[in-house]
């Protein structure tokens, strides 16, 4: 049986968690073959093995642990953090996706209340916060491939399995990533109102468990509204995801705002049924202050409560797909990015209806940072020989100080010989008179 008291390890536990330290794997894999070694030993923190590996982000360790029968819900630390915690403040979100399949818990708080994603966000681990929030079990998918009770058959084909997990775990929730996604999986199109009632199926259940999970009911219900708008463009004729993706895209004239798609998530959003939803409540109340056009955006603020709030983005967005990081940008106007060339050609049959007013736009924008660096510059060098002066008038003033000083210390000098010479006199005169009176007294 597992030793479950904190600290009370025998030597070879002790140098288990010494070569976690070190990454020793192998003398790992010798230790834990042997009866004297619990794999969910504590140490005095009441930390386990997998901790420690999980929050150095050491992969291969953390999969020899589980290997091992290492158990992630495990929470006897000080602070009551747990595993997914640990992995979670490590960054690394491949380590966090191995804990949560490991059967990780995401509910638990610790010592201050936080969840893992609340604790990831807190140190601007925000991959890690979407890895958590958007994570569904592969095995919870499946359950819907399986007849249930009365069911003739199972609500969901075997081979759509995987596609449905895949497109659960997504985290970016721009409509044309999505839509892009769909695509690639044509199965999810053919079968895309069966997928939609799995979808809700499952947004129900985590509306109803004991441990509700808003975030995944509202991002489950969100790809349901997206996947019946895709069968509605297929049977209406209007060239089905394609013809979806292209209304999402289309940008009014002069700025290219996409209120199509902004109509749509709002949209999506006011229709999760579950009305009493604390999320569904803050987004709607964050919406409701903001025009269409302005920000954020019901895909921002629908984003943000999935995926957690971030700090201001510094990464650059494809305009098409909303994927961080896209290096390309248009080369007439400079002002949109892409992550590709597909990207690009998607989005050109309407951006070039404001590609030219962009254009003339970054080259206002460019030419007011040029005159605010030459001001700036100006600023600077008026700065610089400011203190140029003062250095030079202050050291001009202590030369003309050393001189005065100079001249007064020669006058005292030239005033002091002037005296020596006087008294020397004086005396020379004192001493002449009295030998004169010794020598009259001499004669008389």
């Amino acid at each position: 049986m597992a030793k479950r008291t904190k600290g009370d390890l025998s030597e070879l536990e002790k140098e288990l968690f010494e070569s976690i330290q070190f990454d020793n794997i192998e003398l790992i894999r010798q230790l834990l073959s042997s009866p004297d070694v619990a794999v969910n030993c504590l140490d005095d923190h009441g930390m386990t093995p997998i901790q420690h590996a999980a929050f150095k982000a050491k992969i291969p360790i953390c999969e020899l642990l589980l290997a091992n029968g290492a158990d992630v819900n495990i929470n006897e630390h000080e602070n009551s953090y747990t595993t997914l915690m640990f992995a979670a403040l490590s960054g690394n979100t491949e380590v966090t996706r191995l804990i949560l399949e490991a059967g990780a818990k995401t509910t638990p708080v610790n010592s201050v209340g936080r969840t893992a994603a609340q604790m990831a966000g807190f140190v601007g681990q925000h991959a890690c916060v979407s890895i958590i929030n958007n994570f569904f079990s592969r095995e919870d998918v499946d359950y819907y491939t399986k007849k249930q009770g009365f069911e003739k058959e199972p609500k969901l084909k075997p081979e759509l399995a995987p596609a449905v997990h895949k497109l659960i775990l997504q985290t970016n929730l721009n409509p044309v990533k999505i839509l892009l996604f769909i695509k690639d999986h044509e199965e999810l199109i053919n079968e895309s109102v069966a997928v939609a009632r799995v979808l809700d199926c499952i947004c129900e259940k985590q509306m109803k468990t004991s441990d509700t999970n808003e975030v995944l009911a509202m991002k489950t219900h969100y790809l349901a509204f997206l996947l019946r708008m895709c069968h509605k463009y297929d049977v209406d004729n209007l060239d089905g995801a394609d013809g979806l993706i292209k209304f999402f895209l289309k940008g009014r004239e002069p700025d290219g705002e996409k209120l199509g798609m902004e109509t749509k998530i709002r949209g999506a959003i006011r229709d999760f049924p579950y009305h009493e939803s604390e999320l569904l409540q803050t987004m709607v109340r964050n919406i409701a202050n903001v025009k269409p056009g302005d920000d954020p955006s019901a895909l921002t603020i629908l984003s943000q409560g999935i995926n957690g709030s971030r700090s201001v983005e510094t990464e650059e967005i494809c305009s098409t797909c909303g994927e961080a990081k896209a290096a390309k940008k248009c080369s007439a106007c400079k002002m949109v990015n892409y992550c590709n060339q597909s990207c690009q050609k998607l989005h050109w049959f309407t951006h070039k209806k404001v590609c030219k007013k962009l254009a003339e736009d970054f080259m206002r924008i460019q030419k007011l940072n040029e005159e605010l660096e030459e001001k700036e510059s100006r600023k600077q060098a008026e700065e610089e020989e400011r203190k140029e002066a003062e250095i030079l008038a202050s050291e001009q003033a202590a030369s003309e100080l050393a001189a005065k000083e100079s001249t007064e210390s020669a006058t005292k000098d030239s005033s002091e010989d002037v005296n020596s010479v006087s008294i020397s006199e004086v005396t020379l005169e004192d001493k002449s008179s009295t030998e004169d009176a010794k020598e009259e007294r001499g004669e008389s």
